[in-house]
């Protein structure tokens, strides 16, 4: 004998403005991030104590960064899903302990082999907590003013990472030694698992059998490790060399598979409905274009000032600090305000514009630029950044269905690892190219230098004219219920649990 189990109700949350356990649940979101953020920068600085200390070659030192980006990356979207079938609360919680049992072994590592694996764990339990961390926020934060007041803060989070990661790690490697940049994390990260138990709503997911697509799942996951290794090895490598189109290709025939196995599957693990979303998909491909030319400012204006204008470390990260107090302002108290008033689409290429000049402006710094007049108006411009984030994130999750959130989130924090990976590859790579033949035509090595990265900021202007073409045709300004799709209805996003 058979019956239908009744399906379950979907329930309104409280409003979120009046619970301090939500905004607890949002400082809990948040201060995870910031730990994931912090520990993609803050260990780029103690690499040479680390390699002095451990042993490491060149080669595999870049390792300790390798290992980090391919987990993360790679595991995003596949951690985002499972979200949705066992539970979101379930996913933060167990990647914050894999990050912080990480975290310990990194410290405590005597050899470069168990550091690179220490690292790898480390971003795999950054993909399991900071895949779903978008997901639980927009359940939590159902209204339109507080959803985009929790997302300005959550971008503010971002950018204050980005901002105090190199110099932290400056402080704690000088000061205590290179182990202390992991051991940092254990009792952030203990206190995180902590309240996050006690602020999270509780909720059991889907259930694994509708979506329990183990070859979809092998697929995708070895497609993005692979692709993503591909990128970072590119400026070893070089772009035509048979080791990067062999491995290209081959990481583009296993995600063009999961794609036609996802067409197929009777569980899909990614279901191609999401991409029916304009908002979804112009998001995510805006996001993309974006953070690619985005890499022109955070790296290559630090290698400008180093290079061509002689400035040291801790001058570099003082001449960059307007341009982070900027971006974490707008997006802390500004974004909110101008969401709710003129609507996110609108915020989105208005910030685009701003960084849009921008980057037109970097194109014609000169080899003795002046800091006044010359790159502090580039400070105040990038703080368009501080808009576009938080109305993308809006608009990307907008588009999802609610039984579809955990898939968004790690959707859009898996594109911002494309997005950023590209920049890397193609941005430094032409710049590169540029400053050879200009050295070749006997230009001075400053002038080469110079004349390689206005290349790259004239790549990135246009990039981010690609990406306010996608915003102003694809995306469209979401609705009242901001967690409705415009290609579906919603479903309830998760069974709560019985006591």
């Amino acid at each position: 004998m058979s019956h239908t189990a009744p399906s379950p109700r979907p329930s309104r949350p409280p409003r979120a403005g009046a619970s301090p356990s939500r905004r607890l649940a949002l400082t809990v979101l948040s201060a995870a991030m910031l730990m994931t953020i912090l520990d993609g920068s803050i260990v780029t600085v103690a690499m040479p104590a680390i390699q002095a200390d451990l042993g490491f070659s060149p080669a595999g030192l870049s390792w300790t960064v390798n290992a980090y980006l391919i987990a993360f990356g790679g595991l995003l979207l596949l951690s985002g899903r499972l979200g949705d079938l066992i539970g979101r609360k379930t996913m933060f919680l167990a990647g914050n302990v894999v990050f912080t049992a990480a975290s310990l072994l990194a410290g405590l590592a005597t050899g470069p082999g168990t550091l690179i694996a220490a690292r790898f764990l480390q971003g795999v339990g950054s993909a399991m907590a900071s895949a779903v961390v978008l997901g639980i926020l927009v359940t939590l934060f159902t209204e339109p003013g507080e959803r985009a007041k929790a997302i300005g803060v959550f971008s503010f989070t971002g950018a204050a990472g980005a901002s105090i990661g190199q110099v932290l790690g400056g402080v704690l490697t000088d000061a205590l030694g290179w182990h202390w940049i992991f051991f940092i994390n254990l009792p952030i990260g203990l206190a995180t698992i902590a309240l996050a138990i006690r602020t999270l709503p509780g909720e059991r997911g889907i259930g694994l059998a509708a979506g329990a697509d183990v070859i979809g799942a092998v697929l995708v996951t070895s497609g993005l490790m692979l692709g993503i290794y591909t990128v970072v090895k590119i400026e070893e490598y070089g772009w035509l060399a048979a080791h990067t189109l062999g491995l290209g290709a081959v990481s583009l025939v296993l995600l063009a598979a999961f794609v036609a196995r996802q067409a197929t599957a009777r569980t899909p693990l990614m279901p191609l409905r999401i991409f029916r979303s304009r908002n979804v998909s112009g998001a995510n491909l805006a996001q993309i274009l974006t953070l690619s030319a985005m890499f022109a400012f955070q790296i290559i204006v630090a290698l400008y000032m180093q290079k061509v204008l002689g400035y040291g470390a801790l001058d570099t990260g003082l001449a960059m600090l307007p341009a982070a107090v900027a971006i974490g302002g707008v997006s802390l108290f500004l974004s909110a305000r101008l969401n709710t008033r003129f609507g996110e689409r609108a915020v989105l290429l208005a910030g685009l514009v701003l960084l849009f000049g921008a980057m037109c402006w970097l194109t014609r710094v000169p080899v003795n630029a002046n800091y006044v007049t010359d790159l502090l108006p580039v400070m105040l411009l990038i703080a368009g950044g501080g808009l576009v984030l938080p109305a993308l994130t809006t608009l990307g999750m907008s588009g999802a269905r609610a039984d579809d959130a955990g898939l968004a989130s790690g959707l859009f924090n898996t594109t911002q690892q494309i997005g950023m990976a590209v920049g890397v590859a193609v941005l430094s790579t032409l710049a590169a190219s540029r400053t050879e033949e200009l050295l070749s035509a006997g230009e001075s090595g400053a002038a080469a230098l110079t004349g390689g990265y206005h290349l790259a900021f004239g790549i990135a202007a246009a990039l981010l004219l690609a990406a306010f073409t996608v915003a102003l045709v694809v995306l469209r300004q979401p609705g009242p219920e901001a967690t409705t799709s415009d290609a579906a209805p919603v479903t309830p996003a998760a069974r709560p649990e019985t006591p």
